[in-house]
């Protein structure tokens, strides 16, 4: 079975002064939230889709979801986390209470504010998820990158031949996924801010997808600009 857990966990606080999180402002005539969905509802692979937002928006996205979503039983909507990965384990633990999960069971994790995924980013995934158990899309870095310790002078400017950008989905085994997640001490739980590093830290490989550059997070006011304009097609 193949899971899609879309992060709605965020509250939209770089984008300014405003009266709702940035995944339920409209894009063209449709909430940003809801352009996400939609790509992983027309894709037949997925078991569910587990939307994973703020308690107190819950039913206002089950509301959007009756509203847009022609079979509304295939989506899901739960409570996320305080932080990124809790909010995938809260996921994953609704997926074992629900389904008879095995090793080979795949969750898709996506934010729910990349709404211009593209189709064969998602059957890559899918598929690699599978081949290598872990995988993660990414963009070749186009600007050189800085690393700076101490915030203040360069500590090392690193080949930008080998630097990308990352994007999502993140997709793993699910079992592997949790297991792993599972094996880290509480500590260091607390200031994982990438599901892939959860593997990377255990010595497990993460393969490789190739993002798009249309793949944009909106974050900044800015970027619902771009995000119209994407979708105007200018």
């Amino acid at each position: 079975m193949i899971f899609a857990a879309i992060l709605a966990g965020g509250t939209g606080t770089r984008m300014g002064n405003i009266e709702k999180p940035k995944q339920f402002l409209l894009l063209g005539k449709k909430p940003v939230i809801i352009h996400t969905i939609e790509k992983f509802y027309i894709n037949e692979n997925f078991e569910k889709i587990i939307v994973l937002c703020p308690k107190q928006w819950i039913n206002y996205t089950e509301d959007l979801v009756v509203k847009y979503i022609p079979n509304p039983d295939k989506v899901i909507v739960i409570e996320g986390g305080n932080i990124r990965n809790d909010t995938i384990m809260n996921a994953i633990n609704y997926i074992e209470d629900n389904y008879n999960v095995d090793d080979n069971d795949i969750i898709i994790t996506h934010d729910s504010v990349r709404p211009f995924i593209s189709h064969r980013i998602i059957e890559d995934n899918i598929k690699y998820a599978k081949e290598f158990g872990a995988c993660d899309t990414v963009i070749p870095a186009t600007d050189t990158i800085v690393e700076s310790k101490d915030n203040k002078f360069i500590s090392n400017i690193p080949d930008r031949q080998n630097m990308y950008q990352g994007q999502t989905p993140q997709s793993f085994v699910l079992k592997k996924l949790k297991k792993l997640y599972n094996m880290i001490p509480d500590e260091e739980k607390d200031i994982l801010t990438d599901a892939c590093k959860i593997f990377t830290i255990n010595n497990e490989k993460v393969f490789l997808v190739n993002g798009e550059v249309t793949n944009i997070k909106i974050t900044y006011p800015n970027d619902l600009r771009v995000a119209n304009s994407i979708l105007k097609g200018e």
